[in-house]
């Protein structure tokens, strides 16, 4: 009996699996291969981005300050003030001694009685030459002694001005009337006289218009006065640099006293005065707190570089308007230092 050869089932060799196993293979293979490297940009950029958040979060710190509540800013006795616009100019600084008014008051005293003998010898030379010719004429020998008085009381005056000349200077405001009111003021000591010496090349070759002067040892706050007229003095042979004579107005200074002059050597610039009350220091540096906002301060380095009569003259990073705070400035401080600590 035969059976058909399609009825009997085939059976699968050996190496017919081992061929399929390897197409299997290959195709996994190619299927890593296409996939594999989709998943590695989809990590690297997430690897990526992830530094630069942080980046960005580093490079914009929280600004230094503090924050209070409304019932700690109502006992804390914070105050602010405005920061009003100003100018100022670069200073360079030399130093004063207020002259005695014994020389000056010799000088036009001096001045007054070789004014006087002068005038008067020059009176009679006059007479006797309205005379010549008449019957009251003088003597010849009467009005020759009369024109060499006047000469020599003529050159007696001439000496005293000359001296003036070259102890206060060829420029003092009373070269043209040395019979005027400003000798006569300094000698009675209604205004006083400083000597002025800056360090050399302090100035350069001009001469200020005005100086400022200050106390040898004067504490923050305390008022400065400045100069009515100034010019050249001669050189002092003691102290190496430029000589100036000031006229003082105002100010409690006293004779013989040594001053602290200032004189502006550059254009003015603008910005704002810190007061001495609103700044504090930490870390050595010097700050103050601005208000930017009710109950939020921010602390802000200044310069105290350029100190004037009522606190610090500052030309960048506080604009004009700003409210500083002057009072409870270390309070703040403390409580930006302890965030934990309440105000008191």
């Amino acid at each position: 009996m035969s059976v058909a050869r399609d009825s009997v089932p085939t059976s699968v060799s050996p190496t017919s699996k081992i061929r399929r196993g390897r197409v299997v293979v290959a195709a996994f293979a190619a299927f890593c291969a296409v996939c594999l490297p989709l998943a590695g940009c989809r990590q690297g950029t997430h690897a990526t981005e992830a530094p630069a958040a942080d980046q960005k979060d580093k490079a914009a710190p929280a600004a230094e300050g503090v924050t209070l509540k409304p019932e700690e800013l109502e006992k804390s006795g914070i105050v602010t003030v405005a920061a009003a616009a100003t100018t100022h100019a670069p200073e360079t600084s030399g130093y004063a001694v207020v002259m005695t008014r014994e020389a000056i008051a010799q000088a036009v005293a001096d001045l007054t009685t070789a004014a006087a003998a002068e005038r008067q010898s020059r009176s009679v030379l006059a007479r006797g030459r309205n005379l010549a010719g008449t019957p009251g004429a003088m003597p010849v020998e009467a009005q020759e002694a009369a024109e060499r008085q006047a000469t020599v009381d003529h050159a007696a005056l001439v000496l005293v001005e000359q001296r003036l000349s070259a102890i206060y200077g060829r420029n003092a405001p009373w070269k043209d009337n040395y019979r005027g009111p400003q000798l006569a003021s300094l000698a009675g000591g209604t205004t006083k006289l400083a000597r002025v010496t800056f360090p050399l090349g302090a100035l350069g070759a001009t001469t200020p218009g005005t100086l400022r002067f200050s106390h040898l040892g004067d504490t923050q706050g305390s008022k400065s006065f400045e100069s009515v007229t100034v010019w050249s003095a001669p050189a002092d042979a003691s102290i190496p640099g430029r000589s100036f004579f000031a006229v003082l107005k105002g100010g409690d200074a006293g004779e013989g006293e040594r001053l602290v002059a200032h004189a502006p050597v550059g254009a003015a610039e603008a910005g704002v005065v810190v007061p001495f009350s609103a700044v504090v220091i930490n870390s050595g540096k010097y700050w103050c707190y601005i208000e930017e906002k009710p109950g939020s301060f921010v602390r802000t380095e200044i310069d105290t570089s350029t100190p004037t009569d009522t606190g610090y003259f500052v030309k960048a990073g506080i604009a004009p308007g700003a409210k500083i705070v002057t009072a409870s400035a270390g309070l703040l401080l403390a409580r930006e230092i302890n965030p934990s600590a309440e105000a008191d």
